[in-house]
This record gives structure tokens, sequence and C-alpha cells, in this order.
């Protein structure tokens, strides 16, 4: 289910004394089973775009063709929508609000008709699919570690099964090991056939799961590519204010003292990647 942004912009409180501009002309396509990472310095617009995508916000001009069709026409569904494009906000543990793990996700899908032995099928999928221990079902959401309730908020949109997620900084605020687990439930929801849209400033995270990289500066589209692509680029993303993963870092200070290595986005390619330089004598004394 491709998501097409046909030339967007997006002006705030247009006409009035506070008219700030947030989105210019942005012209992409989020492609069916992408898992595209969106990544620009505090302020270039990449919330405003995450809102777009599923009706939330209205484009200024431009339009947003989710599978071929205008999501803004005039009687477009946006219920039907909000199931097919599901999106989590930053820090989402804020959004709890039940008495239990349970009701959480299963608010949801009972809002889209479910009811009995199919909405606690759903409830019970959605919640597997986050990794919570069991007991933690039938808990109250506030007595979980911050880490574990964003998994439940996660598991409250996966409830309405989504074809594509948007997920607005994940994990920020978490510690190593929350992080850890929570990226590695987005690349199995990406593996399992759902188109994900991640809003990061982790470049690390970005090099390791994104199958794509859109950057934006100042509202506009300023490039688009593999990881590969985009972190070569890193001293046009130094200028943007955004930095290059820690292991291109490591690649670079590798080249300046002697070992030619190219750059590598994971830990497994650097070490692999100084393996070859060291077997061929490329260190130069």
């Amino acid at each position: 289910m491709p998501i097409k942004l046909d030339h967007v912009s997006h002006v705030y409180q247009p006409g009035s004394p506070f008219e700030a501009g947030a989105l210019e002309d942005i012209d992409f396509t989020i492609e069916d089973g992408d898992l595209l990472a969106l990544i620009g310095h505090t302020g270039s617009g990449k919330s405003t775009l995450a809102q777009h995508l599923n009706g939330l916000l209205k484009p200024t001009s431009g339009r947003v063709l989710v599978d071929g069709g205008d999501i803004n026409l005039k009687g477009a569904d946006r219920r039907a929508l909000r199931q097919r494009v599901g999106l989590l906000f930053q820090y989402a543990e804020y959004q709890l609000f039940e008495e239990t793990v349970y009701k959480d996700i299963a608010f949801g899908p009972r809002n889209q008709g479910l009811t009995g032995d199919e909405l606690d099928k759903r409830v019970r999928r959605a919640f597997d699919r986050v990794h919570l221990p069991a007991d933690t079902l039938e808990k109250s959401p506030f007595e979980l570690s911050g880490g574990q309730m964003r998994r439940v908020a996660l598991a409250g949109v996966v409830a309405m099964e989504p074809r594509v997620l948007v997920l607005d900084e994940p994990i920020a605020g978490l510690d190593p090991k929350g992080r850890d687990e929570l990226t590695a439930i987005i690349r199995e929801l990406h593996d399992s056939g759902v188109t994900i849209v991640l809003i990061s400033h982790n470049m690390d995270d970005v090099a390791r799961i994104a199958t794509r990289v859109a950057v934006l500066e100042k509202g506009r589209l300023a490039m688009l590519g593999t990881p590969d692509q985009i972190f070569s680029r890193g001293d046009e993303l130094e200028k943007m204010g955004l930095d290059v993963p820690q292991t291109v870092q490591l690649c670079r200070a590798l080249r300046a003292g002697g070992l030619d290595v190219p750059d590598c986005l994971t830990q497994e390619g650097l070490a692999s990647a100084i393996a070859d330089a060291l077997k061929g004598g490329d260190a130069r004394a």
C-alpha cells in the first residue's frame, strides 16, 4: 500500500501573525514494504509530515495519496484510513489511560467494531507481538516500566492491524536495553509485512534497520536514498546539524590513522572491514 506525497506543503495558521511554514513541496513515495527512516534536525518538519500520512493534518497545498486515493477528498473515509495507517506518537506511554493493559490494547479494535472472541484474539495477538511478560496483560499499565508502557502503546496500534505503521521517535528516552528490545520488535513487524515509517534521531538505529532514509531540512526534502547512500554524504549531513552513525565516525578515524577501510554502517561490517584491511597490509606506518 504505497503512500504518495504529491508536492505537499503545510503552513500553520496561514494568514495570521503566527503563520509558520512547516513543509514545502514534499514529493516522494513511501513504497509498500519500506522501512523508511525520517531524519532531520528539530523543527525540520518530521512530525508534521507524519501526521499527514493518516489525515490528522491536511496539506495547505498538494495531495496525499494512499493506495492511489486522495485521503483529503470530500467524503474520504478517515476512520478506515486510520485503521490502515497507524500512528504512534512520541512518548506514547503518556497516551495510556485504561485500567489494565488488556483494556488499553482492546480500545482501538473495539472501536473497529470487534467484540467477543474476535476482539480477544486480536488483543492477545498484538500483545504477543510486543514480547511483554504474560502476567502484564491484567496489570495496570501505570505499574510498568517506561519501556514496557511504550510497548503497550505500540500493541494498541498493532491491534488495529494497520498495513502502514508510523512511529514518531519510538525509542526516545529509553535505556539501552529498552531501546534494543523495541528496535527488535520494529524489525519483526517490518519482516511480517508491515510498512514502517520511523522518525528517529538515533543514526545508529537508522543505519541498522532502515531500508531507505528521507532527510528533511527546514521543511524540504533534502535527501532520499538507502542508508549507504545517505551516510556517505556525511559532510552534508553535518552541515544540517545531523550526526552519522558511530561506526562511520570510527571508520573516518581509522582512515585518518592509516587504515584503509570503507564507511561501514554496522559493527559486524566494521569488524569485517578492519580484518580485511589488516590482512591486506593496508595500515601505513
